[in-house]
């Protein structure tokens, strides 16, 4: 027993040489030498409101009176304060000597007051020069010369594993270094179209945002913009924006106070693997084309609904969210190519890319549906019905099939009552449906167990769903 707890004892030691002849991370140098150049942002938000009488509960006689008068406010005229402050802290990093200060648009947003601390306990008052909230990027300017600076780096550069590091101010807590590593590259995340996010384990919190992420050289590589959590603290998974994302935009905002983006006029969406077969292609790639904007840049172009863009300028779309990215970047004016898969064949077009407009509202209601008919579900499970003139003229559509029923393999997919079939997709083939009868041949085409890849539309949107495991019968 004594021999086995010397080996042991061998093998730890071991261990920690082995350690230390391979040299673990020691951040102690990037800390002292960067965080000068990381500040800590508090900003107010006054919420004005109209003073609304609430009389006091209790008589100035009664016992409870003393007790209760401190927790309730009461303003001289006997009713609610007017106004109050609403305060949140952030972190920032300093990209120029002359003042200039880049965080997340968050930290900013609705701010009616904006202080910078450094780490020398000097506070200024921001100026808030622009935000762009589709990437989260913000510059805000304090009256200030000789302020240290970060270095810049390059995140393509990044490989997944690498060490990388966070200083900001969690929680109010200035400063404050931890580290991990670059979990993976380029991530979408949802409602997130125009950044390539940098997923990292760095346990980053409330108040880290807007911080630098170094890489072990002390250059910024990103600046930490969102956690995924379930309970509002870090919880391993945290994401920041690349730094020559948040430089081009900060650029824009310092010339101009806003941002230009280019536009296509499409809505699209990722290609599964049971779209890529029904569409010919030979495994899941590029950005699937479900509807396009009337008269807008794509349109002119030529670009039709069905069409696969497997490259925007010679970049090629792996997944649905590079394209908005690549869009997004081009300068609107500027004449692009786009590589499509089209009926089996792939074809150059050239486009002018047009330039984005303030965000809308995006409308999803479905069209009216009449009651479900008394009639035998399709092989695919559904009741349809064609559609009238009134509904036609409401849709502004030629022809389609009203989907009145969804049941059986229907309803395990997002089909849903409401929407309209508009096409069907077979071996990169589209056809348009005009009637029950027509469809239900084409249905009849399939084999028993198929995949079937409908067009449909929802309100204003249109969208590919794939039923799968097609039943016998008709």
């Amino acid at each position: 027993m004594k021999r086995f707890a010397a080996l042991i004892v061998l093998w730890f030691l071991s261990v920690g040489v082995f350690a230390q002849t391979r040299g673990l991370p020691d951040f102690s140098d990037l800390a002292e030498k960067q965080g000068p150049a990381v500040v800590n942002i508090s900003t107010t938000h006054v919420v004005r409101g109209q003073a609304q009488m609430m009389p006091f509960p209790f008589d100035e006689n009664d016992p409870a009176f003393e007790f209760f008068k401190r927790f309730i406010p009461r303003s001289p005229g006997g009713g609610l304060p007017r106004d109050f402050e609403n305060k949140s802290l952030g972190s920032g990093f300093v990209v120029s000597g002359d003042g200039y200060i880049l965080t997340n648009a968050h930290v900013v947003d609705g701010a009616d007051e904006v202080t910078v601390r450094l780490t020398d306990k000097r506070e200024f008052k921001a100026k808030i020069v622009g935000a762009d909230k589709r990437t989260d990027v913000a510059l805000i300017k304090i009256e200030a010369s000789g302020l240290p600076v970060v270095k810049l780096g390059d995140p393509g550069q990044l490989k997944v594993g690498e060490w990388v590091v966070a200083i900001g101010s969690p929680f109010g807590f200035d400063n404050s270094v931890t580290a991990g590593i670059v979990s993976a590259k380029g991530r979408s995340l949802p409602q997130e179209n125009y950044v390539p996010f940098i997923q990292t384990d760095v346990a980053i919190n409330p108040g880290n945002s807007g911080g630098p992420l170094f890489n072990m050289r002390g250059e910024v590589v990103g600046i930490n913009s969102q956690i995924y959590s379930r309970s509002g603290g870090y919880m391993g998974v945290s994401f920041a924006i690349p730094i020559d994302v948040a430089m081009d935009i900060q650029s824009q905002l310092r010339a101009s106070g806003k941002v230009s983006r280019g536009r296509l006029g499409v809505v699209i969406q990722e290609v599964s693997k049971e779209l890529a077969d029904s569409l010919g292609l030979a495994r899941p790639m590029g950005a699937v084309v479900n509807s396009v904007e009337k008269g807008g840049p794509a349109e002119k172009a030529g670009v039709e609904a069905g069409d696969v863009i497997l490259k925007f300028d010679g970049k090629a779309i792996n997944s649905s969210g590079d394209l908005p990215r690549l869009v997004a970047a081009t300068r609107p004016g500027a004449r692009s190519t786009i590589q499509l898969w089209r009926k089996g064949t792939t074809r150059d077009i050239q486009v002018t890319v047009g330039e984005m407009p303030d965000e809308k509202q995006a409308s999803g209601k479905p069209a009216k549906s009449a009651k479900p008919a008394e009639q035998a579900p399709n092989r695919l499970g559904l009741v349809l019905g064609e559609l009238s003139a009134e509904q036609k003229r409401e849709l502004k559509m030629n022809s389609g099939l009203l989907v009145e029923d969804v049941r059986g393999i229907g309803a395990r997919s997002d089909l849903r009552a409401g929407d309209v079939i508009v096409a069907l997709i077979s071996k990169g083939a589209t056809t348009e449906v005009k009637s029950v009868d027509q469809f239900n041949k084409l249905l009849a085409q399939f084999d028993k167990g198929s995949n079937v890849t409908l067009l449909v539309r929802r309100g204003e949107m249109q969208t590919f769903i794939t039923i799968r495991g097609l039943n016998g019968g008709n």
